[in-house]
């Protein structure tokens, strides 16, 4: 009798117990600048076949019902001063940092969100291989704050495609974007090319102290 209450027992868990174990979530890790340069993998770039297209953006962001889209929740979450929402997510008032070239916002029409690795420089460095359903997570990465970033209109454009050998912010902030720009690169497996690489171990070296903190993305 004992035992016949022990199987059904058994039986009994079994059935509430989940068939596949869940996926393992990636954690975080840190390196220090110089360390996450040095693990980036070097490869030639080739932009064959770019457009801007090929990464939908923007899409519906985190709540496909609240009417504001990846910009919009990108403008929300690094307002310093929150402005009002209006219906179909327009912006009133509101104060932003534009850290590229430390300017005071006060309007989100003057403000773009750029990809901290651009769009086409994602292409160049293996994103070209990706699925369309991949390209556009990377568009609209939500998931790390330093993916996208609120900055001045101007500010964006003068960087437009360009990889640090041919464009940094202003000095004062250098260490925080190789930081930035390297965690994003190893937060989606993407490439360095010899000059890129060069000119981030290069900076890399007046950054000491600094530190890449990425989640790699499945």
């Amino acid at each position: 009798m004992i035992k016949n209450l022990m199987r059904a027992a058994m039986a009994a868990a079994l059935t509430v117990l989940p068939l596949t174990a869940p996926a393992p979530a990636h954690a975080s890790e840190t390196l220090s600048l110089a360390e996450a340069v040095n693990s980036l993998p070097l490869a030639a770039e080739s932009r064959d076949g770019y457009q801007r297209t090929s990464f939908k953006h923007w899409n519906a962001g985190k709540n496909p019902t609240d009417g504001c889209n990846t910009r919009m929740e990108v403008l929300l979450s690094e307002a310093v001063d929150a402005p009002q929402v209006l219906p179909g997510c327009k912006l009133s008032g509101g104060r932003w940092w534009s850290y590229y070239d430390a300017k005071w916002v006060t309007s989100a029409g003057a403000l773009d969100v750029d990809h901290m690795v651009p769009l086409a420089e994602a292409w160049d460095s293996g994103a070209s291989q990706w699925t369309a359903a991949r390209r556009e997570a990377y568009a609209n990465d939500l998931a790390a704050e330093r993916s996208l970033v609120a900055v001045t209109a101007g500010s964006n454009r003068s960087k437009a495609d360009q990889d640090p050998a041919q464009w940094l912010p202003n000095t004062e902030v250098t260490c925080r974007y190789l930081s930035e720009w390297t965690a994003t690169k190893k937060r989606w497996e993407l490439t360095a090319d010899a000059e890129e690489w060069a000119a981030l171990a290069q900076l890399a070296e007046a950054c000491p102290t600094t530190t890449v903190v990425y989640e790699p993305v499945p």
